[in-house]
């Protein structure tokens, strides 16, 4: 799962001005008020294309482990099926548990908790997504990874093939919960006023990690009963539909809104306007749905080879992504060897990359950054 490290991340003053040095002078940015200008043109285009190709890296290597090798192995998606269906059936509630908590207790949970403890500035820096203004999209979107998990489609049609039929021939009744506790979640979310930031402790913030609650406990507890005294072959199909229907097309996406979205930067990059800002901007927008909507699967290659954390990170290390763009030395971006989640080095080397920071150097205040 993502790494959330608001606590410690914010204590160590990811919001203070920082001393950015050159070969040359010293001088002091605020990388919460950075803007693009004439003087850092040139390496701010560098750098949204170092990150933009990272990105398109990281999906087109997710995309191919499950689809065409993995591990210099078969693709992960046979893999995923020829498992005995069972436990992928189980690593499938798993994934939906694992995104309904975080989206409740993390996601909007940690800054509530940090606003209603008096810590409000803390608690604006907390939200994921806020440069874009683009939070609660997000967040709905991730409940909609488990309406499609449960579902088995990626629109809001109820597959035959699906784990809701494969659960409703059995218990029509806590069928009818699970997708209630989904719409109610997504709804939820939806209800909070836009910006989430500037609403964190509003009511609706509330209800919805209410929501949120209900839906996993839902999940964890009646769903994950039910499952286990389902009959393989059923639950053999389930897994075949749920793969070749949702997984599949979500990270082809994933895999093809990235290059979009990288050659919109590279446009933008060899011609900087206005017009173009906002294209990056819109092409950000369509490249991190197919994301979003993933995230009941966070597992197999997106968490064996950390590119859940390297294309997702949050909060981002804002001084180092300042220091970067008056360095240049993008080699801060790589890291080597085994993922390891407990590695400072490679975690250090996340925060400066992924969505969030393209975020951060498309975005301003909810809208695409304009030039100076």
């Amino acid at each position: 799962m993502k790494k959330f490290f608001y606590l410690s991340a914010l204590s160590l003053g990811m919001m203070c001005s920082i001393t950015a040095c050159s070969d040359d002078d010293t001088t002091t940015v605020d990388a919460k008020n950075l803007d693009y200008t004439a003087e850092n043109a040139s390496s701010w285009g560098n750098y949204m294309r170092v990150v933009a190709q990272l990105l398109v890296n990281d999906a087109t290597a997710l995309h191919d482990d499950w689809a065409v090798k993995y591990n210099e192995g078969d693709s992960y998606a046979n893999f995923f099926k020829n498992q005995d269906a069972q436990r992928s059936v189980q690593q499938l509630i798993d994934g939906c548990v694992d995104i309904a908590n975080e989206v409740g207790t993390a996601k909007i949970g940690d800054p509530y908790d940090l606003y209603v403890g008096k810590e409000e500035e803390r608690a604006l820096y907390a939200v994921e997504s806020w440069y874009s203004w683009h939070s609660r999209e997000d967040y709905r979107n991730n409940i909609y990874s488990i309406r499609n998990a449960y579902y088995g489609s990626r629109n809001n049609e109820i597959k035959e093939l699906s784990l809701s039929e494969a659960v409703k021939a059995k218990d029509a009744d806590l069928d009818a919960q699970v997708k209630k506790a989904i719409s109610d979640a997504a709804a939820a979310i939806w209800n909070i006023p836009s910006p989430f930031r500037n609403n964190i402790n509003s009511q609706e913030t509330v209800k919805a990690m209410e929501a949120c609650a209900t839906l996993e406990q839902v999940l964890k507890n009646d769903l994950k009963k039910c499952v286990e005294g389902l009959d393989n072959s059923v639950l053999k199909k389930v897994v075949e539909n749920y793969v070749d229907v949702v997984v599949l097309p979500t990270y082809a996406d994933l895999k093809s809104y990235n290059q979009l979205l990288f050659n919109a930067v590279e446009v933008f990059r060899t011609s900087p306007s206005n017009a173009n800002f906002k294209a990056c901007a819109e092409a950000w927008l369509k490249a991190r749905e197919p994301w979003e909507t993933s995230e009941a699967f966070l597992f197999g290659p997106v968490a064996d080879k950390g590119l859940d954390p390297n294309m997702d990170s949050w909060p981002l290390d804002q001084d180092g992504i300042v220091q970067i763009l008056t360095s240049g030395n993008y080699s801060n971006l790589d890291w080597d060897g085994d993922y390891d989640e407990d590695d400072d080095k490679i975690a250090a080397a996340q925060a400066l990359r992924g969505y969030h920071t393209l975020e951060y150097l498309i975005f301003k205040d909810g809208e695409a950054r304009t030039i100076q």
